[in-house]
């Protein structure tokens, strides 16, 4: 089998870390592995190796947007995680809570903006965020918490058409799940903006599995993400994040977005979840494997 990651998204360094400890555990675990950086000679690699099936470990544009699920599909090479129309609609933030709201799943009011429009004067009354419509990791985030604040300054790398979306104050919330199995609820406790050093640098945040809620919290989240695993489609394993305002009960609780590529860092959440319900990090990505499929 073969383990894909890298490749050349703003998330190229989490990719290489996630596919390591990816390609270890499943060493551990009884396969042959082959270690793929995915490039521009992706296909010849993959033609070269001949694997059996394709541990998906990349992330970010080309790699959880559906772009290379259509790459596997046409080289009919089994691979890990969701097919392509659902990694497709996932990785569209906007098109991805179209679909939350159809299926009645709560999100936080946003809109999309240009950029001009956006540093020009506030979109939405503060406190909110902007971020781009495809990226994951926090990447290219802005949070502007009051009006006396100026909108944001956009860095030269941010795309044209952005997300605004109204912030909800409170706890930052997770929960896997694992084909039809939400595993668990993680609480991400940091000392500030769980921003992509919080998400992947040691020490950067801290995981309380399972988060200490009331546990109409903890069935809402476990009931939310699972629908939103099966409204976009996805299979294997996804992970959709949460913000709770405690203040407002049951109706403070907001689905953000839903990972159909989670990160397999020494930080991440879905090994804990896992390892937390008695699964080790070998026995996951096994089953990862064993339940990888093409042409969905």
């Amino acid at each position: 089998m073969a383990v894909v990651m890298g490749g050349s998204s703003a998330e190229r360094d989490v990719s290489l870390s996630s596919g390591r400890e990816c390609a270890k555990a499943l060493k551990e675990a009884g396969y042959r592995v082959e270690v793929i950086d995915a490039g521009p000679d992706l296909v010849e690699q993959l033609r070269a190796a001949k694997p059996d099936v394709v541990f998906n470990a990349l992330h970010g544009r080309w790699g959880e947007d559906g772009c290379v699920q259509g790459v596997l599909e046409w080289l009919r090479i089994p691979y890990t995680h969701s097919g392509v129309l659902s990694s497709a609609l996932a990785m569209d933030k906007i098109k991805a809570k179209e679909a939350y709201e159809a299926a009645g799943l709560p999100v936080a009011q946003s809109r999309i903006a240009g950029r001009d429009e956006i540093e020009a004067g506030h979109v939405l009354p503060p406190p909110y965020v902007v971020k781009p419509v495809a990226e994951g990791s926090s990447v290219g985030v802005f949070l502007i918490m009051e009006e006396s604040d100026a909108p944001p300054r956009l860095n030269a790398e941010m795309p044209e058409r952005l997300m605004v979306e109204t912030f909800v104050p409170g706890r930052e919330l997770t929960t896997t799940v694992m084909g039809d199995r939400a595993l668990a609820v993680t609480e991400i406790l940091t000392d500030g903006w769980y921003d992509y050093d919080a998400k992947y640098v040691a020490g950067g945040s801290r995981h309380e599995v399972p988060a200490d809620l009331p546990p109409e919290i903890t069935q809402a989240c476990l009931d939310y993400a699972l629908r939103a695993h099966e409204c976009l489609g996805c299979r294997g394993v996804s992970r959709t994040d949460f913000r709770w305002d405690p203040e407002r009960g049951l109706a403070g609780l907001f689905l953000l977005e839903t990972n159909t590529q989670p990160g397999m860092t020494p930080t991440s959440l879905v090994p804990e979840q896992a390892a937390h319900l008695g699964i080790s990090f070998p026995e996951l990505v096994r089953w990862m494997v064993e339940d990888a499929s093409c042409n969905r």
